[in-house]
């Protein structure tokens, strides 16, 4: 393994590299390698190229070191070229830089010694593999908000199913001791999970946690106050739902996830785990998947039985949603800011619960609201994505079908007015992107009703409802 540090950081990592290789690791340290006559630049790329795995101290000093840069550069692009593992190991005060975030890193800061030598042992064991559910810091614990909500960049490399489809169990760290009872109930029923907990030091988080969504049997969503705020946990949603993943909501605490509201879910307010039921109706989405179910194949909810109690969904501020839009806009992350704007009209129109709107509904939501995210999607398009660049193509002057087919044609959402639209959401998003040749997004479409037979009739009654709304000044 690499050590990569700042001159000034000498000591601290050369006792780290000790310590490493008297636990039988084969530690590349560049005191101990680099011969005279060496040239260092050579003999730098040379051990990075060997590297099977590379520590990379975060201090204040390798902030400003130029070596220590250039070094954090070389191993960033080993680790897209070929996976190689880079653990961030925090000493000083020095913030993450953004790229080391988005992996799993261990903190070494503000020791008192006393705790030194058992953070090393838990560094050893991830370094080599072993199962480490989280350090005594915290630091890969699941839904930590400090070591995940900064991860975000997009994957490095092309999405590869995993060796084998799990179950993954979202939450929020607040719920992690629930989130733990339940994933090993379902582990001791025989079912794959993953979690945010089975992060290993140096993994990327956001690939990771990709790479299990979008090929996810299931996704079980812990709902609670914690999670509905955690950001981490609406990208998760918002990533399963773009592939239509089924979810498996678990009400643990407080009102339903607004972005789940129309998703049946277990009701475990009393603190039970799943009863037996429920574990079966897992293990039947997991054979699913084990006999090559496709995205498109299977359903991303499970309907409501008749006996499925009253709870209330959240409400989410306008300020908090909108918000969210602009942030996964500046981020160019299209599907996320589409299903965040439908999620923002479907809660103001109170109809979340349903998941989709006509013109008696839409005439709930102030007028304020629609112009808002229509002008952060200008704002962040240059003008050529939102609801009036669509109008400008083709203008919705009545609630009929034929309106409809025009829209779709103009935005891409369909090649001619004959031709049919893609059956799920995440091929609709593939059919177009939001370049300069049309009026792609936002496109209200909601993949939650897309089990449904009537899921057509509602997404066109949406996306009328709304261009009627905004043509009328939002009267």
């Amino acid at each position: 393994m690499f050590v990569s540090y700042a001159r000034e950081d000498a000591d601290w990592a050369r006792a780290l590299a000790h310590r490493l290789g008297r636990r039988g690791l084969q530690v590349i340290f560049d005191e101990w390698d680099v011969l005279p006559g060496d040239v260092t630049v050579h003999h730098t790329e040379a051990a990075i190229d060997s590297a099977a795995c590379a520590l990379v101290l975060i201090s204040p000093a390798s902030r400003t070191s130029p070596w220590a840069r250039e070094e954090y550069a070389a191993l960033l692009t080993a680790g897209t070229r070929r996976s190689l593992r880079l653990i961030p190991v925090l000493i000083g005060d020095a913030p993450l830089p953004p790229l080391a975030a988005s992996r799993v890193w261990r903190d070494f800061r503000h020791m008192d010694g006393s705790g030194y030598e058992e953070k090393v042992d838990e560094l050893v064991a991830a370094i080599r593999g072993e199962t480490v559910r989280g350090g005594s810091d915290g630091s890969a614990a699941p839904g930590h908000e400090e070591n995940i909500a900064a991860a975000q960049p997009l994957p490095p490399r092309p999405l590869t199913p995993p060796d084998q489809p799990a179950v993954v169990l979202c939450y929020a760290a607040a719920d992690a001791a629930y989130g733990q009872a339940l994933a090993d109930q379902l582990r001791r029923a025989g079912l794959p999970v993953w979690s945010v907990a089975d992060l290993r030091p140096g993994d990327s988080h956001v690939w990771s946690a990709q790479q299990q969504l979008d090929f996810a049997a299931a996704v079980i969503v812990l709902m609670s106050p914690s999670s509905q705020e955690s950001e981490d946990v609406t990208r998760m949603i918002l990533e399963a739902m773009h592939h239509r993943r089924p979810f498996f909501p678990v009400l643990i605490e407080g009102q339903r996830n607004y972005l789940l509201a129309h998703t049946w879910y277990v009701d475990a307010r009393d603190g039970r785990l799943l009863n037996e039921d429920e574990v079966g109706l897992l293990k039947d989405l997991d054979a699913a998947s084990r006999n090559g179910a496709s995205p498109d194949g299977t359903p991303t909810v499970i309907p409501a039985p008749p006996s499925q109690p009253a709870v209330e969904t959240v409400r989410v501020p306008a300020s908090v949603s909108l918000g969210r839009l602009d942030s996964y806009l500046a981020e160019r992350n299209f599907a996320y800011a589409d299903l965040q704007t439908t999620a923002i009209v479907l809660e103001a129109a109170d109809r979340l619960d349903e998941g989709w709107l006509s013109t008696r509904h839409v005439r709930r939501v102030p007028a304020e609201v629609l112009a808002r995210v229509d002008g952060v999607w200008a704002d962040h398009t240059h003008g050529r994505q939102g609801w009036r660049a669509q109008a400008a193509l083709a203008v919705v002057r009545s609630n009929r079908h034929l309106d409809f087919l025009a829209l779709s044609v103009a935005c891409g959402w369909r090649s001619s007015k004959s031709a049919l639209v893609p059956r799920s959401y995440q091929e609709l998003t593939k059919m177009a992107g939001p370049g300069p040749r049309n009026a792609y997004y936002p496109t209200l479409r909601n993949p939650q009703n897309e089990p449904f037979s009537h899921w057509y009739d509602e997404w066109v009654s949406t996306v009328l409802a709304v261009h009627l709304h905004m043509g009328n000044g939002g009267r």
